[in-house]
């Protein structure tokens, strides 16, 4: 009951706030409008972009032959091979990392090692890609400078810490 109150309310104390401040409701209301228009007129290009080559690279094969390459890797460090699609996913697109955590857990199982790895990688880990190109770009930051490589560096931490963690507290 009460969160079915929760919007409204925050809108009719949001609009009394502006009477009592004698501001111009109806136009400020358009005024923000206006900028979150222009906002996502900023953001589409790069989001556009960065989601098409995400298609292309799972179309092409190519995401399927890197986690082959990686696989012997991953495998002498504890993280299950079979989640290296999802560990080259999950920084570019949270949508198709979910299908991919989905597509293993519904394979394996979601009790079985690769699916409770899937599952904290998805937890632990961020769509990098995707969240640089939405701040950076609302921000109108051109360059990226070091985000990337440490951002990257954490995601790699984090896909370390879930394999670890599976292994200590679910085997």
């Amino acid at each position: 009951m009460i969160t079915d109150a929760l919007i409204p309310g925050l809108l009719a104390a949001a609009a009394c706030f502006s009477l009592y401040r004698r501001e111009q409701v109806y136009d400020a209301m358009t005024k923000g409008a206006s900028d979150g228009l222009r906002l996502i007129v900023s953001i589409v290009p790069s989001l556009v972009v960065l989601l098409s080559a995400m298609a292309m690279l799972r179309a092409s094969g190519a995401l399927d032959a890197l986690a082959r390459l990686l696989s012997p890797i991953l495998e002498r460090i504890g993280i299950p091979p079979e989640t290296v699609p999802l560990m080259l996913v999950r920084p570019f697109s949270g949508s198709a990392a979910l299908a991919v955590g989905a597509e293993l857990m519904g394979r394996y199982g979601v009790d079985s090692r690769i699916g409770r790895t899937a599952a904290v990688m998805l937890g632990s880990t961020e769509t990098t890609f995707y969240t640089i190109s939405v701040y950076f770009g609302a921000a109108g930051i051109r360059r990226s400078r070091f985000t990337i490589p440490a951002a990257l560096i954490a995601d790699l931490a984090g896909f370390l810490s879930a394999a670890l963690f599976v292994r200590l507290m679910m085997d």
